[in-house]
């Protein structure tokens, strides 16, 4: 009898999901709209010291992020001396590399940059399920057809989290937030050698 109820236990937390395993209750009653408020003005260069530890390699350099309208970024990372590592648009559902080095331009490397940074960027994705745990909110929304979690508390977004399951592949931590921008990111992979520091100057 010990070992049924045992085995039920560890299926029912084994299939629990990534909220209910932090302790969130899920809402059906309002699915209010997410909004990442960090790259959402027209009028400011988003303009970023960055640092990318990639598989023990370290690589330094300069990520300028644009608004550019309704639903359409522009993101360019160069060496601090001004020559292009690598350059994106993105509007709408469609992802354009208007320039990569050669030694980037690996496929694998340029979906997880895509998803990476569509995922920082995208305003207002749609709601799929709201959880609550006091004044923390996380509400589930798919990135390319990955599942994410946007993590609020009293009303601030504070991360992004890429999860299957119950396990975090991927961390957005946003910090030093003054108003509507986020001074210091930390993009993290957890199952990969990959984080991506960013500092405002």
């Amino acid at each position: 009898m010990r070992i049924l109820l045992s085995s039920l236990l560890f299926v029912v937390v084994g299939c629990a999901s990534y909220p209910v395993k932090n302790g969130y209750i899920l809402t059906n009653d309002r699915l209010p709209a997410i909004t990442n408020p960090y790259f959402s003005d027209c009028s400011i260069d988003y303009v970023y010291k960055a640092n990318i530890e990639a598989f023990d390699k370290n690589f330094g350099g300069i990520l300028a992020i644009k608004k550019l309208g309704e639903a359409h970024h522009r993101l360019v990372y160069t060496t601090e001396m001004g020559n292009t590592i690598f350059d994106f648009t993105f509007k709408e559902e469609a992802f354009k590399i208007n320039k990569i080095l050669k030694e980037l331009d690996r496929k694998i490397l340029v979906n997880i940059l895509r998803r990476d940074f569509s995922a920082l960027i995208l305003e207002n994705p749609e709601v799929e399920k709201t959880f609550e745990k006091e004044v923390k909110m996380l509400q589930n929304a798919s990135i390319l057809n990955k599942k994410h979690y946007y993590f609020t508390e009293n009303g601030q977004l504070l991360k992004i989290i890429r999860a299957k399951n119950t396990t975090e592949k991927v961390v957005v931590l946003f910090q030093q937030i003054n108003g509507n921008e986020a001074k210091d990111i930390l993009i993290e992979h957890k199952n990969i050698k990959l984080k991506i520091n960013l500092k405002a100057f």
